[in-house]
Formats: C-alpha cells, structure tokens, sequence
C-alpha cells in the first residue's frame, strides 16, 4: 500500500499583501515558513520515495522546509534535467546515492496563470471590475482572467502528468509527494475524488495542510494524518 500526499505550498508573501500571483515567483512569508514546518512534521514517519513539485519558489522552499522534518536518514535532492546542470550535480558515492530522496520539479504542476490578473491587489481589482467578475475569475471552471488560465485549462496539463508521471509510481509501491500550488492541486483532486466541474468550485485547499490518500487496489482513498 503506497502513500501519496498533497501539499500546497504555505502562505506566500503576495498571499499576505493579498496580491495575484500566479506564475510570478515570490517567496514564502514568515507564516508560510512556519507552516512548511508544522506541514513536514505532519508527515515526518512517512518514507517518501519521490517527490514532485512546481517551478516555483513557494513550492520549491514548502517541499524541501517540510522534508528537513522527516524522520528519515534520506537527504531531499533536486535532480536536474538541463544537461549541463545534471553533469555539474553528478553524487559520485554509491552509499551516498542509495540515501537520496530524488526531488524533481515541473512546470505542469505550476499555479494557475492568471495573466492580466498578476502582481495587481485583489481588492483593487474587486473595485475596477467589480465583486461578481472577479469571483467568476476566480472561482468559475472555464472563464480565464484576461489573457489568464482557467481551472479548465490547468487541469488539462496538471491531469496528464499526474495519470503519466505519478500514478505508475504509486502502483509501485513508492510513496510520493507532491507540493504545488491551490489551483493545479484542486485540478489533481478533482481528478482523484472524480468531482464534477461544479464540485470543484467549492473545494478550498489551505495553505501548508498536507493531504493525505493511500492508493489500494488501484484507487486512491483519502485518509487522515494524525
């Protein structure tokens, strides 16, 4: 029985100032630091074989702040694809590679693009185009933002990857995973709890809350972290 678990990256600095972010790479804030680390210990007794996360920082920093928590003796190590990266990060120790946590990152797992939407004040945009257009923005499946992504859309990247690149590893018995951002997380959910486009829109997906499901006779079942 394998164990996958979702962690959306903790609070971003433009989560704080209230700003739209999307593909803009910001860091995490105080807060979300604190919240990567009480994320990790959440997670600490579990042996992760692979993990995924997006391009971007908050991601990036939430993945590898959560792992210094584990309980295990394997180091979390980002493994390039770039060629002249991966030949500059060669580990020449097998006992050191038998210890690696392979940590992979990739831009299907990235935050929905929100466009003309970026680096401006959610509320100043709540005052310009008033509440009902920006919560359509927001909230609806298949109206993007200006020149942006709709949830419909990052779905159709976040969705292949994950059936492609996540699932034959669980069906191996590894344990995986995988910290990216509200959106592309809502759109994998959707998928694995089989929602409809209008269940979607409801589910809220916190800041630094692990979730948790173990995939058993090839489906994956939500369960409770202590």
């Amino acid at each position: 029985m394998s164990k996958l678990v979702l962690l959306r990256h903790g609070e971003s600095v433009w989560n704080l100032k209230n700003i739209f972010t999307g593909w803009v790479d910001v860091p995490l804030s105080q807060n979300g630091i604190k919240e990567a680390e009480a994320a990790g210990q959440k997670i600490a007794g579990i042996e992760f074989d692979v993990v995924f996360s997006s391009m971007q920082i908050r991601a990036m920093e939430t993945a590898m702040i959560a792992l210094v928590q584990s309980h295990s003796e394997k180091t979390p190590v980002v493994l390039h694809d770039d060629p002249e990266m991966k030949d500059k990060t060669g580990i020449y120790s097998e006992e050191t590679l038998a210890n690696v946590l392979p940590v992979y990152h990739n831009w299907h797992l990235n935050e929905r693009y929100y466009g003309g939407l970026q680096g401006r004040n959610k509320a100043q945009v709540a005052e310009e185009f008033g509440d009902e257009q920006v919560h359509i923005w927001r909230r609806s499946y298949d109206v993007p933002p200006p020149n942006g992504e709709c949830l419909k859309e990052t779905a159709e990247r976040t969705i292949p990857f994950f059936v492609e690149s996540v699932m034959p590893l669980l069906a191996e018995n590894k344990n995986v995973l995988v910290s990216a951002h509200g959106n592309s997380l809502r759109s994998i959910v959707m998928h694995i709890e089989n929602l409809s486009k209008d269940d979607v829109l409801q589910l809220e997906i916190p800041t630094g809350t692990p979730m948790l499901y173990e995939f058993t006779q090839n489906k994956l079942k939500t369960q409770s972290l202590p």
